[in-house]
């Protein structure tokens, strides 16, 4: 691995998986590449489980690649199942509007918004997903798929295996997410897609569907998951989320949770989220 990109991914903690990394970083050294990242829109804030992978993105800027944000207006209608014990509260679209237009300033701040090569890219999947042709969309979309494979997957065995319900609805979600993967290279020319680790799955399926679609190679990353010393999800304390959007959490209790974290977590956290120029 020779590009300085994912060196840096390495170096911080924020390298997991990837699809095929030699290769990837033989693309990235010849020319910047376009990646993305999916949020799911279930809340007017994302939490500080989310600031790894906005990281990521302003990574991506530092080395002159393009990130897109993608905020999920069509798959939050359905709700992602990877880490979840039972379904997600199904929220309205107007709910989901309001949420994309909070969560849009958390990503302004955070990241370059100057520089046309490398300024964020923002989509929101419910552009395709939510006028998708059901019988169109199984035959042309759905017939790259089997569920024998599809069961092996993670956000589907562990529900499965712990006798917890899983609806079809939710069942139905990789393969959205796969297509979203599918529409941006086609359309943005994206070729990396990012997500933490219990993404994989997800992601996986998505290199694949383009490959079989397309006969193309698209790349898959992922990091690890944030989790503190005490076992707890990064975000998420007795009294509750630990949100970005300062309407939500005020500075100060922001400041107070990184101020009290767990001595055993300091190094690490330290050469993960401490900021960095982007030249």
């Amino acid at each position: 691995m020779k590009n300085k990109f994912l060196l840096e991914l390495k170096t911080r903690g924020y390298l997991h998986q990837c699809t095929n990394l030699e290769k990837l970083s033989e693309e990235c050294n010849k020319n910047p590449i376009t990646g993305y990242i999916g949020f799911d829109c279930t809340a007017k804030s994302l939490h500080v489980g989310s600031l790894l992978q906005i990281m990521i993105l302003r990574l991506m800027q530092k080395y002159g690649h393009r990130p897109i944000v993608l905020l999920g207006g069509g798959t939050t209608l359905i709700g992602d199942p990877s880490g979840k014990d039972s379904t997600r509260k199904i929220l309205d679209q107007k709910d989901i509007k309001e949420n994309i237009k909070n969560i849009k300033k958390v990503f302004q701040k955070l990241l370059n918004t100057d520089d046309k090569k490398t300024s964020p890219v923002f989509v929101d999947n419910a552009k395709w997903l939510t006028n998708l042709n059901y019988i169109k969309f199984l035959r042309e979309v759905g017939s790259h798929f089997t569920i024998n494979k599809m069961l092996t997957f993670d956000s589907v065995k562990l529900r499965l295996e712990r006798e917890q319900s899983l609806s079809y609805m939710e069942f139905n979600y990789m393969i959205l997410q796969a297509f979203d993967f599918y529409q941006l290279f086609k359309n943005n020319n994206c070729k990396l897609q990012i997500g933490g680790s219990d993404q994989w799955g997800n992601i996986v399926n998505g290199v694949d569907l383009i490959r079989r679609m397309l006969h193309k190679e698209s790349f898959g990353l992922t990091s690890p998951l944030i989790t503190l010393a005490s076992g707890a999800k990064m975000g998420k304390t007795e009294k509750g989320a630990i949100w970005l959007n300062e309407e939500m959490l005020s500075p100060y209790d922001y400041w107070q949770f990184w101020r009290n974290i767990d001595d055993r977590d300091v190094k690490r956290f330290f050469e993960s989220f401490y900021r960095f120029r982007l030249k």
